[in-house]
């Protein structure tokens, strides 16, 4: 028994190592899930950002709603400096007032449509025909030329229904968790995302054709007055439509042409009916409004002061991106993980925590146009790019902690190539195992906020989240709705990124940097 143990006492040091660097305060991570889990109030912030306020797009009125609430709800709770602050000019906002559509020969039928983001609408109820128009290249576009006045136009697209027979919702399995765990090392690593980034933008490239087609078209039936023009794609099935922008918002802008998404189901109708030499006709209505009164994009900023006189100039943050897109209410992007950023202020304001490092909240705008908010606010409080040197607060930042991937639960966090920091989280995530949380992986992950501050070199993470339905149903789609939030995930959510917060506040030493 002896030799036994004595085989196995340097693999228990290494393991008594590795946690014994890194303090855990277990006190505070019980009380911590007492308030996540038993006592949250995440599931009344998620209604007051979706249901009772609508969708959030970029520089709208339900975006500014949402923004105000945020700041009252952080001041109600004691948070200091709550504010919104503006980073620069954005552009015009938009607001969907009223769509109708509907087939009326050769015989009725409603269809589901959602204009895309900042286009004009119809000025009024249209009857019109359905145009189908070849799309193979700008020459047959031209072959429409003089014909599209009061038309709306239907591009012969081949949208082939597919059915699935996978789950819409699925959870991350025990073997998938064990391969990102076992992610390559950095050179290793280089090679496939050199690889990966090549087929993607192959990818792009593939897909600019018909877009730069349907961009001509678009110019052309602007010109000669036609209604709108139709779109879709494979996955619009199902009473589910992804439905995004529609063009540029810039103040000196002009209106976007109206483009209507459709359901491929219905989309497909129209085609196979005219394109068997039937005249079909629609009755379309769509309302639109633009703003332009104010500008300027803006972000929701506040903060719990630290109390360390050495470190209380260092800054820990949290965020989540607070826009969405139009067709549903953005719940799971990103209600879902503005919500967790709000409740976890509300659980450190709720325990008295006093940390040593300021814990500082960012909810961003204009994520979905390409990180706006999240970079601007960077490059002028850090700096760190080409364009912005660096700032005095560079050195004093710790670490940023981003939730961008649905209502899923955490199971683990992203080191986005950080290896210093592997111990660290899996010393931190040790105490969540029981919540399905145990993984660290080497690997990067991108599309969200937490690029902004991985990219001017300071620490910032996305956990990792299980799918759901997040790219099946709700990801930019009329499905991105309350009904599709996990309230046990997002108390489990909430829990382990307060407890990450508050352990980077406390810890001796920022969180170590890339190489």
């Amino acid at each position: 028994m002896l030799r036994r143990f004595l085989f196995l006492m340097p693999f228990l040091a290494t393991i008594i190592t590795v946690f014994a660097q890194e303090k855990v305060d277990q006190e505070m991570i019980n009380k911590i899930r007492e308030q996540a889990l038993n006592k949250s109030k995440v599931m009344d912030i998620a209604l007051h950002l979706t249901d009772l306020n609508g969708n959030r797009l970029a520089n709208s009125p339900g975006y500014k709603r949402a923004a105000n609430y945020a700041v009252d709800f952080l001041a109600s709770i004691g948070i200091e400096n709550a504010h919104q602050e503006s980073w620069g000019e954005f552009g015009k906002g938009w607001e969907l007032e009223k769509v109708y559509f509907s087939m009326t020969s050769p015989y009725y039928k409603p269809i589901l449509a959602f204009p895309k983001t900042w286009t004009a609408g119809t000025k009024g109820l249209k009857s019109a025909d359905i145009l189908v128009i070849d799309l193979k290249d700008s020459i047959s576009i031209q072959a429409y030329k003089g014909k599209l006045k009061g038309k709306v136009l239907l591009p012969d697209m081949n949208y082939q229904y597919m059915h699935s027979f996978k789950a819409d919702a699925v959870r991350y399995t025990d073997e998938e968790l064990q391969k990102m765990a076992s992610a390559p090392a950095a050179a290793a690593r280089q090679q496939r995302d050199t690889a990966q980034i090549r087929r993607m933008r192959e990818q792009m490239q593939r897909n600019m054709a018909p877009q730069r087609l349907l961009n001509i078209l678009k110019n052309m039936a602007k010109e000669e007055g036609a209604i709108a023009v139709l779109s879709s794609s494979t996955r619009n099935h199902d009473g589910t439509i992804f439905a995004q922008g529609g063009g540029s918002y810039k103040a000196s802008d002009p209106d976007n042409f109206l483009d209507l998404v459709l359901g491929v189901e219905d989309y497909n109708t129209l085609l196979r009916i005219a394109k068997n030499g039937i005249a079909v006709k629609v009755d379309t209505e769509v309302k639109t409004k633009f703003y332009s009164d104010d500008l300027n994009g803006y972000n929701v900023i506040g903060e719990i002061p630290g109390t360390d006189p050495a470190l209380k100039d260092e800054v820990v943050m949290i965020g989540a991106h607070l826009d969405s897109w139009q067709t549903g209410t953005g719940a799971t992007d990103n209600a879902s993980g503005s919500s967790v950023m709000l409740e976890v202020m509300r659980i450190l304001k709720a325990l008295n925590i006093q940390p040593k490092r300021t814990i500082r909240i960012g909810l961003w705008s204009a994520e979905e146009q390409g990180l706006l908010g999240s970079r601007a606010y960077v490059a002028k409080t850090f700096g760190g790019n080409a364009a912005s040197p660096k700032t005095p607060a560079h050195d004093k930042f710790s670490s940023y902690f981003n939730i961008d991937n649905g209502t899923g639960k955490v199971r683990g966090i992203y080191l986005q190539g950080n290896e210093a920091c592997k111990d660290i989280f899996t010393a931190w995530l040790e105490p969540f195992k029981d919540l399905g949380a145990t993984t660290v992986t080497i690997s990067n992950t991108g599309g969200t906020d937490h690029q902004s501050f991985d990219g001017v070199g300071l620490p910032g993470f996305q956990f990792i989240q299980d799918e759901i339905e997040y790219d099946t149903r709700t990801h930019h789609s009329n499905m991105d709705v309350y009904d599709h939030l996990i309230e046990s995930d997002l108390k489990q959510i909430a829990a382990i990124v307060c407890s990450f917060a508050y352990h980077a506040a406390q810890r001796d030493e920022k969180l170590p940097r890339k190489k």
